[in-house]
């Protein structure tokens, strides 16, 4: 709920126009119109002003989200039947309503600190921040960066700074100031009690995001166990009321016998049962893991090449794998649209096996209990025998996504893993900017997973760069052996030369050492 404005002496509502006023009005009144955008124009003041959202610039702006390769998109459409639509108000005209009032999109304002970098990567950063609002269900109506060398303790952006977003949260009618940080629980408090609204920061929004998004059990319990992490250090306690705390005459409490001692206050039993269903989750979450470990351990004992898809967010990576695979996996122009890694086979030209495992994306900054939660999931990541690294060229910082990803690939100890830079949605960017990343960036392949430019060349460069069978031998199989023929045309063999002769089949083959052991009796000389 937006404060009113005061009609004493309070400043801010001196200094709002009758416009202004009028909104305020207008939104206390639940009529829900149209809010008045109050940013200013790019290039005004000193770069401590009011930054210019537009659209988030971290949501691609491609006429068609889907191509051919994508299939029916049904997990989408199920998706996209529960989203919560503008200008659905919760205010309540009617003491009536109160049983039917619907579901609105939140608004809100954003805040960032410009600490270090340029204004750009700042006001980069503030834009992808409105994706992600946008992405979790809301209305984005304003935004502001502060410059400073170092957050404020107390408020996060300084008391200044701090009046100057109420002043603006009352303006434009917003219900929620997300911050583009992570706020101690002294600095939101603090920031709370100012603009007297609910704030939230960055990692906050990003769980939430990740809360609505996932489907499988595993990933379920993941997210809620970041999210009680998240949640643990920043309980309030609904003061003496609900505390059970210093029974008999202590205080006037007057409890009489049987109540005296310390007690046990209400934060300390919430806290308690939070740290319980943690242990329990992080239960479960060990229980799902042998699965999945013996998924990739039958992998490795078929020694089946694996190639991880990861990159940043929005990057192109379930649209990459579609167009490989014919995966048909949910494709959304969003901000974590997958969160559960999804696996397909697939063959080089000449007929070697590999698999292809589509991975949750990161984002800059990305909450460490994300990293932990899933940590099972990211091992994808680090067990591969290929990193595809997925680049949005046609971002405005693809430079910054990489060093993002890479720094995560450190977290999970991926960085030893051959990668090749997957210069992605070439068709949508400045040439420029592709030109500049092939020269930075060695090992590179540029590509559009909508249009399909350069897939032919990067399924060459993952079969040239996989492990290939490193056993050559030269065999001489009887004919009642045709099992053994059939498993060198599998994906764990290579043949060179076959040729039918009257003892047998003389086949000169590269094999994996497992089936070289099995074939060994059968080698005869060149």
């Amino acid at each position: 709920m937006t404060s009113q404005p005061n009609t004493g002496s309070e400043p801010a509502a001196q200094d709002m126009s009758p416009q202004e006023i009028q909104a305020v009005i207008d939104r206390i009144l639940a009529k829900d119109v149209p809010a008045k955008n109050v940013s200013t124009p790019r290039g005004e003041g000193s770069g401590n002003g009011k930054a210019v959202l537009g659209r988030a610039q971290a949501i691609s702006r491609l006429d068609e989200e889907h191509s051919t390769y994508d299939g029916d998109q049904q997990d989408l459409e199920e998706r996209r039947a529960l989203r919560r639509r503008a200008g659905l108000s919760t205010e309540l005209e009617d003491v009536t309503e109160v049983e039917y009032r619907q579901l609105r999109l939140e608004r809100v304002v954003l805040a960032g600190l410009w600490s270090e970098g340029t204004l750009a990567d700042a006001e980069n950063s503030l834009r992808e921040l409105a994706a992600l609002a946008e992405t979790a269900g809301s209305e984005v109506l304003d935004g502001l960066v502060q410059r400073r060398d170092k957050p404020d303790p107390g408020t996060f952006l300084g008391s200044g700074k701090a009046q100057e977003l109420k002043d603006i949260v009352m303006s434009t009618g917003a219900d929620t100031v997300v911050v583009d940080a992570e706020l101690a629980p002294s600095q939101r408090r603090a920031l709370e009690d100012i603009v007297k609204v609910k704030v939230i920061d960055r990692t906050a929004l990003i769980l939430d995001i990740f809360a609505q998004h996932a489907k499988s059990r595993e990933g379920k319990a993941q997210v809620e166990l970041a999210q009680l992490e998240y949640l643990l250090p920043r309980l309030r306690g609904w003061g003496e009321s609900m505390s059970r705390q210093a029974g008999g005459q202590v205080g006037g409490a007057a409890a009489g016998m049987g109540s005296r001692g310390p007690g046990e206050t209400k934060i300390e039993l919430d806290r308690r049962r939070i740290r319980t269903r943690m242990a329990k989750l992080r239960r479960e979450i060990a229980a799902m893991k042998p699965a999945r470990e013996t998924k990739r351990a039958n992998r490795r004992r078929n020694e089946v090449p694996s190639v991880a898809i990861a990159g940043y967010t929005n990057a192109g990576k379930s649209s990459l794998l579609n167009r490989l695979t014919d995966a048909g996996v949910l494709v959304e122009n969003a901000l974590f649209a997958t969160l559960d890694p999804t696996v397909r086979k697939a063959e080089t030209t000449d007929g070697l096996g590999y698999t292809l495992a589509d991975t949750v994306g990161f984002v800059r900054s990305l909450p460490t209990q994300l990293v932990e939660a899933f940590r099972s999931t990211l091992e994808e990541v680090a067990d591969a025998d290929l990193i595809l690294h997925v680049v949005d060229v046609s971002h405005p910082d693809p430079e910054g996504q990489i060093a993002a990803v890479r720094k995560v690939f450190s977290e999970v100890d991926a960085r030893k893993v051959p990668e090749i830079i997957v210069l992605n949605k070439a068709d949508a960017a400045d040439p420029f900017v592709v030109e500049r990343l092939k020269q930075r960036e060695p090992r590179h392949v540029v590509v559009s997973a909508r249009t399909g430019e350069g897939i032919p060349e990067l399924l060459k460069v993952i079969s040239e760069s996989i492990p290939r069978p490193s056993v050559k031998m030269q065999l001489l199989i009887p004919y009642d052996r045709g099992d053994l023929i059939s498993k060198l045309h599998e994906s764990d063999a290579e043949i060179l030369s076959l040729d039918h002769v009257e003892a047998g089949t003389r086949a000169a083959v590269m094999v994996r050492e497992g089936l070289a052991s099995e074939l060994e009796s059968f080698t005869v000389n060149e």
